[in-house]
């Protein structure tokens, strides 16, 4: 078979042959001009249209990169502030924290210098039972900051409550307005007694109990409340609460109503803890 023969033309006179049809070309629309012009009114007639077209496709392909490039570069400046906002929520969060924190060492500096005869120690509270109120907690410190069974517990202006049970780095404290709570106290104003009971029904009203004041004692609401000197646990002259509603029980020889605790028993951060126990408390531990 023979074989076919491959012509091959350099591309050099292929461009040099469109360059000279397209000098003729040129050159013919010139010197014809007149005659040429129905020819140029025809393919203006379809070249128009075309280019018109090909105008607005352009138009809107322009306005469709447009508006993805707007909206990337919205995304992308959405993307940042949602960052520095949540940076800023963040800080705004650790400012709040640290003034939080900054109101409750204020508060327990107050507190020290008011019971400044007790010697005292810090804690925060690192738990609680799951109920609305800080009847009974865990502290985190024990015995080896030198915390015993019975020491008192205050906060905010005055008495929290008491540690029934310690460990080497925690201690459990029952508040005062726990049911199984019951506390000798003093009438300020006219050094009557009273007992102070926690009922947790009543806390949601904001007092717990008073009873045992003598009936015959007119106590006017408000009057301020104090450990007594006649209480076996709990250190004398420390603030409880304010009576409120005292009435007469059936017996007519006492009467009795409402506390309202000084502490905030629904929240609860900082305590201090007296680093002394009443003798008959540490007597009685002994002699068990």
């Amino acid at each position: 078979m023979r074989k076919k023969t491959k012509i091959t033309i350099d591309p050099k006179y292929i461009l040099a042959v469109l360059l000279i049809f397209c000098i003729a070309v040129g050159i013919i629309s010139y010197r014809f001009a007149d005659k040429m012009a129905p020819v140029r009114s025809a393919a203006g007639t379809v070249i128009t249209p075309m280019q018109k077209g090909i105008n607005s496709l352009g138009r809107r392909l322009a306005e469709q990169i447009d508006y993805i490039t707007t909206m990337r570069r919205t995304v992308d400046e959405n993307k940042k502030l949602k960052k520095q906002l949540a940076e800023l929520s963040a800080e705004n969060k650790l400012l709040q924290q640290d003034k939080y924190e900054l109101e409750n060492f204020r508060k327990l500096f107050d507190l020290d210098q008011q019971y400044a005869g007790y010697p005292k120690v810090a804690a925060r509270v690192i738990s609680s039972d799951p109920d609305n109120w800080y009847n009974t907690f865990i502290i985190d410190k024990g015995t080896d900051d030198g915390l015993k069974k019975n020491m008192n517990v205050m906060a905010g202006e005055g008495l929290v409550g008491i540690i029934t049970e310690v460990n080497k780095s925690y201690a459990k404290v029952r508040s005062i307005i726990d049911d199984d709570s019951n506390v000798y106290g003093t009438v300020l104003k006219n050094s009557e007694n009273c007992v102070v009971t926690g009922n947790l029904n009543l806390m949601n009203k904001g007092v717990i109990e008073v009873t045992g004041i003598n009936g015959d004692v007119k106590i006017e609401d408000g009057a301020e409340v104090v450990t007594s000197q006649i209480s076996d646990k709990y250190l004398p002259g420390i603030l409880i609460g304010y009576v409120r509603d005292l009435k007469k029980d059936s017996s007519n020889i006492t009467q009795g109503g409402y506390l309202s605790p000084v502490v905030d028993f629904s929240s609860l951060d900082m305590v201090f803890v007296i680093t002394e126990v009443k003798e008959s408390a540490e007597l009685e531990e002994m002699l068990k």
